[in-house]
């Protein structure tokens, strides 16, 4: 079942105005929330972050953070998500249907669309590790805002897989910035890198909590920006995300990270992520 604009709908009743503003011009926010065993992981923190993405892009939400909570549990309830289910929930606002004009028209009210999925973890490999292949970042410059403006995101991807590579691993003239649809750290001597959490690249929940488990841990963190030299001389490589969680990659343009396997740093983190899920959820 979908929540579409106020009804309960199945997936092949769904449907978007013709000129709803998010069809027209990705003109929308969204966030996906990662579900642990029938449980919302970081639901505080993906509702902050959508009602700054609303705030950015000048869109005013009718519903409180507490009525969006509700709706998520029954689309968890209606979608048969239980206790011993991995899931992820979706909820997508676009600021609604009006005539088309490029223009903030007055007086439009948005529309609220969500759905949860059973979705399994990607434990083997998350253990086996990926392959990414560096591609020019060609999207727009505030990808702090988590918007449905994706096509940027979608043709780097596809670049990567027409590459032979399974993601991408994005720069700005140099200076790498982060993957398709998620962030990216660099491990050199023992210590973290990851860009700064500006305009460039998305202010991701994972990210923030890796580096704040890193620090609890004796792991030093840099947020600061670095080459694609430095990149290829990193010692491990790995991206976070809601659904792919600690991922390293093991190659990148086809050469080795590394020993070309998943390294020390990216396990142990690996194994800190699984203790704060369980402490978080499935207590």
């Amino acid at each position: 079942m979908l929540y579409v604009g106020g009804k309960w709908v199945g997936e092949g009743e769904a449907a978007v105005h013709p000129e709803d503003r998010g069809y027209n011009f990705g003109d929308g926010i969204y966030e996906v929330v990662r579900i642990y065993k029938g449980k919302m992981y970081q639901w505080d923190a993906h509702i902050a972050r959508l009602f700054r993405s609303a705030r950015e892009i000048k869109l005013d939400l009718p519903w409180s953070a507490v009525e969006l909570g509700t709706l998520a549990l029954q689309l968890m309830e209606k979608n048969d998500i239980t206790e011993n289910d991995d899931a992820y929930l979706y909820l997508q606002i676009s600021r609604g249907a009006s005539p088309r004009v490029h223009d903030i028209p007055d007086g439009i009210e948005p529309v609220l669309m969500g759905f949860a999925r059973k979705k399994a973890r990607p434990l083997a490999e998350m253990k086996e590790g990926q392959t990414a292949q560096l591609i020019e970042d060609i999207r727009w410059l505030r990808c702090d805002i988590k918007t449905l403006n994706l096509l940027g995101a979608v043709l780097v991807k596809q670049y990567a897989k027409d590459a032979g590579a399974q993601d991408c691993i994005l720069h700005r003239n140099g200076i790498v910035t982060e993957c398709s649809s998620s962030n990216v750290f660099a491990v050199k001597n023992g210590a973290l890198y990851t860009h700064p959490a500006n305009h460039l690249i998305l202010h991701g929940i994972t990210r923030q909590i890796v580096i704040e488990l890193a620090r609890e841990n004796g792991i030093p963190v840099h947020e600061e920006a670095f080459t694609t030299d430095f990149l290829k001389q990193a010692d491990e490589l790995f991206l976070t995300s809601t659904t792919a969680e600690i991922m390293p990659f093991i190659s990148v343009d086809g050469q080795p990270v590394g020993e070309g396997k998943a390294g020390p740093v990216a396990h142990k983190l690996q194994d800190l992520f699984e203790q704060h899920i369980h402490a978080s959820v499935l207590v």
